[in-house]
This record gives structure tokens, C-alpha cells and sequence, in this order.
């Protein structure tokens, strides 16, 4: 496993700049990273640097429409993933559905409302951190039955691996791993480096990913102001969506019993189940 400096030294690498695969090769295939073939930005919450998580229980990644046979086989038997999240709009299920898997349920709940397509007006300013806390405290609200629904599956089912995952395993996957990582305890720098890490993660498509956003933003080119924050991952803009959820919930714990329904006690279970070997 690669050390907390190294790996964030590297995903502090610029978007606009390639990772040499010889450089991102060896990390995409060591912890915290899973490799698995036919999706990306694959890792295990537990063996992020600094987590409390207990590995091998909560994973995340991009997008597994193009998963291989192998990849079927890794996420199966050497994960024992026993159930998928996808956390995706209904025009992107539709266009890159999640492949059946033996022994593993999948599971994807209609978004309370459709995302909002971003703003780069709101993301020119600074590193685009007001854009960043207005998009993410977006995501807590549109996909808040798909958090209840896996909140629930820890609370009920600990002995069951599952995976989180979205297009690019990066924004909406980020903020709810954010949540598992502050519920298990870590400390904010290792909740900040999660984050990050998916800058590393997503080298392999990182073309594909910069021509998805310019399509999803409706930006006439990558050089439109705001669309170069928009798909750089920075602490400020995590710190700056922190901020948002302090303000408008009074933190994570206080949105999942206000907003999502669990008691006290559903909290510590699912604290318990998240961090008990």
C-alpha cells in the first residue's frame, strides 16, 4: 500500500495533465485500490490511509456496463460483493445498465427529482468551491432514498459486502463515501484523501471523463470559465460542501436522523456494523 503523502502528493496531479501509466499503474493496483477489469476508480473504504472502516465490507467505483468476465469473477468471488448501489440518473441506467451478477442483487431507486445540469457560472470564482458545495448538497438531496436504502443495508445486513458506484465513481459516490468514512470515525484528512484519490482513479478514462462533462454541462469547449474547476478534485471544494452540510443540516449525523429517518440507535448500529471486525 502506497503511504497518505505519496498518494496524495499524486492525485494532486492537474486534471489537464496526464498520470504516465507507469506512475498510476502500480497504485490503481495496490490498496486502497481494487483492480477491477471493465470499470475504474476502484477501492475498498476500509483500506484508505487513516480510515476506521473495516475492509472488505464497503467498496466504490466508476461505472460496470463494460465489466469483463474477470472483473464478474473479482467483484463475485475475491471481493464477495453480495449487493450494488448504482447511483444514477435514469437516462444514464438505461444507456449503460448494470450487468447481472451471480449472487449479487442490484439495486437502483428512482432520484427524488432529475440532477440539475451544473452552472459553471457558479464555479468560475476562486477554485469554484461555491459550485462544488451548491452541486453536492444537490446530491444529498436528489439521491437521498438510495442513502437510505444503503444505510439500511448496513444497519441490517453487515455480513453482506456491497458496492456503491455512479458514472465516474467520483462526485455522487465521493459525497456518500464521505458519509460511510465521518460515520466510521475517520479523521477529516483521511475523508479528504478518499476524495482525491478518485483523481488518480479515473487517469485511465480521464479523456472520456473531461468529454462527459463537457457534454453534461452543455460547455462549448474545456477552455468556457468554470469548467476547469468543475472537473478538478481540491480539498477546498470537499472542505467547502462540508461547510454546506454544517449549515443547512447540521452535519451528516443530524441529516440521516432529521432528513432520512433513523434514531439514535440506528446510528450506533450502523457505526458498530462499519467499523467491528
Amino acid at each position: 500500500m502506497a503511504d497518505a503523502s505519496a498518494l496524495l502528493q499524486l492525485s494532486q496531479t492537474d486534471v489537464a495533465q496526464e498520470i504516465p501509466k507507469e506512475q498510476y499503474g502500480p497504485v490503481l493496483t495496490s490498496p486502497p485500490f481494487v483492480f477491477v477489469d471493465g470499470t475504474f476508480n476502484t477501492r475498498d473504504l476500509g483500506l484508505v490511509p487513516g480510515s476506521r472502516l473495516r475492509a472488505g465490507y464497503a467498496f466504490r467505483s466508476g461505472a460496470l456496463f463494460q465489466l469483463t468476465d474477470n472483473g464478474k469473477a473479482v467483484l463475485e468471488g475475491k471481493l464477495g460483493v453480495k449487493r450494488v448501489f448504482d447511483l444514477r440518473s435514469p437516462e444514464e441506467r438505461r444507456a449503460a445498465p448494470d450487468p447481472e451478477l451471480g449472487g449479487v442483487e442490484n439495486t437502483w431507486i428512482q432520484s427524488s427529482r432529475p440532477d440539475s445540469t451544473p452552472d459553471l457560472d457558479h464555479f468560475v470564482v476562486g477554485g469554484g468551491e461555491d459550485g462544488y458545495r451548491e452541486m453536492y448538497l444537490e446530491v444529498i438531496d436528489v439521491y437521498r432514498e438510495s442513502w437510505k436504502a444503503i444505510l439500511e443495508h448496513i444497519r441490517d445486513r453487515p455480513q453482506d459486502p456491497f458496492l456503491v458506484h455512479c458514472t465516474a465513481g467520483r462526485d455522487r459516490t465521493g459525497v456518500f463515501a464521505g458519509l460511510l468514512l465521518t460515520l466510521a470515525g475517520a479523521s477529516p484528512e483521511a475523508i479528504t484523501l478518499d476524495y482525491l484519490l478518485s483523481r488518480i482513479g479515473t487517469e485511465p478514462v480521464r479523456l472520456m471523463l473531461l468529454q462527459f462533462a463537457i457534454a453534461g454541462t452543455k460547455a462549448s469547449s474545456q477552455e468556457q470559465p468554470g469548467f476547469y474547476n468543475l472537473v478538478s478534485l481540491r480539498a477546498s471544494s470537499w472542505n467547502a460542501f462540508i461547510d454546506g452540510v454544517k449549515k443547512e443540516y447540521g452535519g451528516f449525523e443530524q441529516f440521516i436522523t432529521d432528513k432520512l429517518g433513523f434514531s439514535k440507535d440506528d446510528i450506533a448500529k450502523i457505526k458498530a456494523n462499519l467499523t467491528a471486525s
